[in-house]
């Protein structure tokens, strides 16, 4: 059989102080338990194939297939030097879905001649959807102060809602393999 304590009966004051002290116990309990979910490295390195491919070019040709790769595809270069090319994509799949590709390619030097480069590639897609925002009007008036009128417009505003780096292999394969056709062309980079 099990021993129930009655709860301590208090007056006036200290009934009071007791519950003030319950109620600061229960917020300092759900303030322990209602903690930010901490998230561990999303990152492994692993994969060392997925975003770099050896080529038989100097880095400034590689860089030049890989402009025309992309421009191939319908991006538009944001950046243009004979070690970085940065393009940019937009989809959208449906009326309210919006998605936005940057692809970042940087070439670099392999070994000591300058006639193999090593391409690196990273691809980040953006996620926007479709917003409405409704907005009231107000009008201040002296010595009476803000008046609230029932005049509503509505609009609609792209917000960010992900952003994610690709990681598929088959995604970046078909890239470099695209790069490696217009290196196969030959065509000098620009002067």
């Amino acid at each position: 059989m099990s021993h129930l304590h009655p709860l301590p009966s208090f007056s006036g004051k200290h009934r009071v102080a007791w519950a003030a002290s319950l109620c600061c116990l229960a917020l300092l309990t759900g303030c322990a338990t209602n903690r930010t979910k901490v998230l561990g490295p999303q990152e492994n390195f692993s994969s060392v194939a997925t975003y770099s491919r050896l080529f038989d070019a100097a880095p400034a040709q590689t860089c030049e297939a890989a402009r025309r790769a992309l421009l191939s595809q319908g991006y538009i270069i944001e950046t243009s030097r004979p070690d970085l090319i940065e393009g940019k994509k937009n989809f959208q799949p449906n009326g309210d879905t919006h998605l936005q590709m940057l692809i970042r390619v940087v070439c670099v030097p392999e070994g000591n001649n300058g006639a193999v480069s090593l391409g690196f590639v990273t691809a980040v897609q953006d996620s926007y959807t479709l917003k409405k925002i409704n907005n009231s009007a107000s009008l201040g008036v002296g010595g009476v102060g803000s008046v609230s009128l029932p005049f509503t417009s509505g609009g609609e505003s792209l917000v960010k809602v992900g952003s994610q780096t690709i990681s598929s292999d088959s995604f970046y394969e078909s890239f470099f393999d695209l790069v490696k056709r217009y290196l196969l062309d030959g065509t000098p980079p620009d002067s």
